[in-house]
């Protein structure tokens, strides 16, 4: 780890990503981080795109299959979203897609049958009857809102959202999130404000208020990404700063970041890496915690 880090080596992260990032998320970086364009960030995308408007290949790295999953297109579209490049062509496909994948409530499953014969990880398993995931559901309508999409599909999901979420009695840290991603985004701001503080106690108990504490833990910071987020109030500025601290110590000495679930195979873990670099840098932007000056070069980084 970098020791007492409260603000990250963007030289030391851009060096890692050149080491063992993807083509994605180099260029997810150069956009944020060194002010390149959108176009190479939509094209790296569009290379994980099947013709029917969906997105595989192990965009997702759990999912190793060409064909379109859920958790694939979630990825596509919030990597456009967080970096300032969405672009309608490839959201309009994704959205006809999602609408012709539908359950008969609305929404989009958790994993599609697809998967079956593939490599992937062991929690990607298509449940029974393929009902409508509220994680995957939540991400996308939330991504979608944040850029005001209109389509179909997303006002079928949000209804179907609002009511899952309006019964929500219990819940595990994953539901939570895509639902606090949906509430962070949709519309209906008093209602969104309404549900969170309902939520709150389910809130505060699926998180780990220890920045320390090992295994798969689910920090503050996992349900308030953002200092906009709904869920910031959940937990209070000391306890978010006290894990933006850790999130900037946690940084290792190769320059990148690991995360805390299982790692099921070498390739998604390299990819893992790769994709929870960015998010690690992206969130800390966001609290203020980068350097304002663009990244102009490290060692062997041009």
């Amino acid at each position: 780890m970098l020791a007492h880090m409260t603000s990250p080596d963007l030289d030391a992260a851009a060096n890692f990503l050149a080491a063992n990032g993807r083509v994605l998320e180099r260029r997810v970086f150069e956009r944020v981080f060194t002010g390149a364009g959108p176009a190479p960030v939509r094209d790296a995308i569009a290379a994980y795109r099947n013709c029917d408007g969906g997105f595989g290949h192990a965009l997702e790295p759990d999912g190793r299959c060409p064909d379109s999953q859920p958790l694939a297109a979630e990825l596509a579209l919030r990597t456009m979203h967080e970096a300032d490049a969405f672009d309608t062509g490839l959201v309009s496909d994704a959205c006809d897609w999602l609408a012709a994948r539908a359950p008969l409530d609305g929404g989009v499953t958790f994993v599609e049958a697809s998967i079956e014969g593939w490599p992937h990880a062991p929690w990607w398993v298509p449940e029974p009857g393929q009902p409508a995931s509220l994680i995957t559901t939540g991400l996308i309508a939330g991504t979608l809102h944040a850029r005001q999409i209109a389509h179909p599909w997303l006002d079928r999901a949000t209804d179907l959202l609002w009511e899952r979420i309006g019964t929500l009695t219990q819940a595990g840290p994953y539901d939570l999130r895509a639902a606090l991603r949906f509430l962070d985004h949709v519309p209906d701001r008093v209602r969104a404000r309404e549900a969170v503080l309902r939520l709150e106690p389910l809130i505060a108990g699926a998180a780990t208020l220890d920045p320390h504490a090992a295994g798969e833990t689910h920090s503050p910071l996992d349900f308030a990404p953002r200092p906009s987020s709904l869920a910031h109030e959940v937990f209070g500025a000391e306890v978010i700063a006290a894990h933006l601290d850790h999130l900037a110590g946690a940084q290792r000495e190769d320059g990148g970041w690991m995360f805390n679930w299982p790692a099921w195979s070498p390739a998604a873990e390299r990819e893992w890496r790769g994709a929870v670099t960015v998010e690690a840098l992206l969130t800390l932007r966001a609290y203020g915690r980068c350097p304002a000056a663009p990244v102009t070069g490290g060692a062997g980084h041009p």
